[in-house]
Formats: C-alpha cells, sequence, structure tokens
C-alpha cells in the first residue's frame, strides 16, 4: 500500500530514452505543421500573424515537453501546475477559429506526449479535414473580392451621391468605416469597407473614382489570405 502512494506522488515509470522524446517531440512538430499549413491555406482576411503560427508549433511542442516531464507523477504536475500559475499569458485571440486552431495544436502536443500518437494523427486528420471541407463548402463566405477603398476630399466638396451610386454599381455590398481629417484639416479622408460584385472591376473602379470632381489619391487594397500587414 506504502508502495502505492510513492508511485502515485512520484511516478513508476521507468525514464524515456533519448530516442523517444526525441521522436515524439519531431512527430508533435510534423503533426502541428499540418495544423498551420491548413491554418494558412483557410484564412481570409487581410494579414495573418506570423508570430501566432509559430506559436502554433512551439506551443504544442512545449506541451509534449510537460506532459513527458509529469508522466504519472502527481507531485511533478503540481510542479509543473505552479510553475505555470506564475506566468501571465496576456495575449488576446481576436477570432474564435484562431482558438480552436491554437486549442488543437495543444491538445495534438499533449497527446504525443502521453504517447497517444494513434489519437494525435486521427484528430490531425479529422481536424484540418473538416476545417478545408469548410473552407471550400459554398455556404461558407470566403471573401474573394473584399477591399478597403480610401480616397480624399476637399472639405467642402460633395461627392457623396457621386461615390455611392459608383459603389452600388460595381458592389456587393459596401460600409463606410472611417472619416477623418487629413493634411492638418484641410482635406477629409474616407475610407469603405467593400465587396466587389466582380475581381475585374479593381481597375475600373479605380478608373472611375479618379473621374470623380473633388476625389483625389483613391487607393483599393484588396484581402489577400497570405500576406502579412
Amino acid at each position: 500500500m506504502q508502495n502505492d502512494y510513492i508511485n502515485m506522488m512520484f511516478g513508476a515509470n521507468s525514464p524515456l530514452s533519448f530516442l523517444s522524446i526525441f521522436g515524439t517531440l519531431l512527430m508533435t512538430f510534423v503533426l502541428t505543421f499540418i495544423y498551420v499549413f491548413v491554418y494558412q491555406r483557410t484564412f481570409s482576411g487581410f494579414s495573418y500573424s506570423r508570430t501566432f503560427l509559430q506559436s502554433l508549433i512551439l506551443g504544442s511542442i512545449v506541451c509534449a515537453g510537460l506532459v513527458m516531464a509529469v508522466g504519472d507523477s502527481l507531485a511533478r504536475g503540481l510542479g509543473v501546475m505552479g510553475t505555470l500559475t506564475i506566468i501571465r499569458f496576456r495575449t488576446l485571440v481576436r477570432d474564435p477559429r484562431d482558438a480552436m486552431f491554437l486549442f488543437a495544436c495543444l491538445g495534438t502536443g499533449i497527446a504525443c506526449g502521453a504517447g497517444m500518437i494513434t489519437i494525435a494523427i486521427a484528430m490531425a486528420i479529422i481536424f484540418n479535414g473538416i476545417a478545408l471541407l469548410l473552407y471550400a463548402a459554398p455556404f461558407v463566405s470566403r471573401r474573394n473580392y473584399e477591399g478597403m477603398l480610401r480616397f480624399t476630399t476637399a472639405k467642402d466638396a460633395v461627392v457623396k451621391d457621386a461615390v455611392d451610386r459608383l459603389l452600388m454599381m460595381m458592389c456587393e455590398s459596401y460600409t463606410l468605416v472611417s472619416m477623418r481629417n487629413a493634411v492638418q484639416g484641410e482635406l477629409l479622408e474616407y475610407s469603405y469597407q467593400i465587396k466587389l460584385r466582380d475581381a475585374s472591376y479593381q481597375k475600373d473602379l479605380i478608373k472611375q473614382m479618379s473621374e470623380i470632381e473633388g476625389i483625389s489619391e483613391p487607393l483599393l487594397v484588396m484581402q489577400r489570405s497570405t500576406v502579412e500587414i
């Protein structure tokens, strides 16, 4: 009975070999890299954070290492828990989808560290397969033609009606995001979030915006899924 308590507190497993540890961490990296690749391919937005992608891989490796270090020792587990309470993570995850990828990568690291390689592989295949399926599904908005339109006008220029007519003709939807003073208050800068009806309208939109009297420096930035701004 006493030996059972000792084994529960300090663990009964023999130390892992170097090759076993190296293989587990390498498998964790490979599986997590698949998550990162799928995340990048299915990302929708103006920019993604490279540091977030790196954190997915590094965080999973840390989890795998911690699980292997703890093993079945309650004492080591409490020690790791106490250490983690000292470290405060204040980084906000803005998108729930990002949180799911982060959770999946950490779960993969935990599964690999616990020796459940089959579970880790199955989870990676199913999770990333479903992520690709959802990205390609017709009911998911892929926002292929979304962008940000910016231009400046003089404060006394009346251009809103002309801009509205042009945007209604070329865009499925558009929203005025901001309007602020520019050039020490002499000009107004407008920013619109737009969704074009067709990708070929990009050049035509800028050309016709330039022809509207009172508008200067029209700029259209289309969303790209693999560019960090």
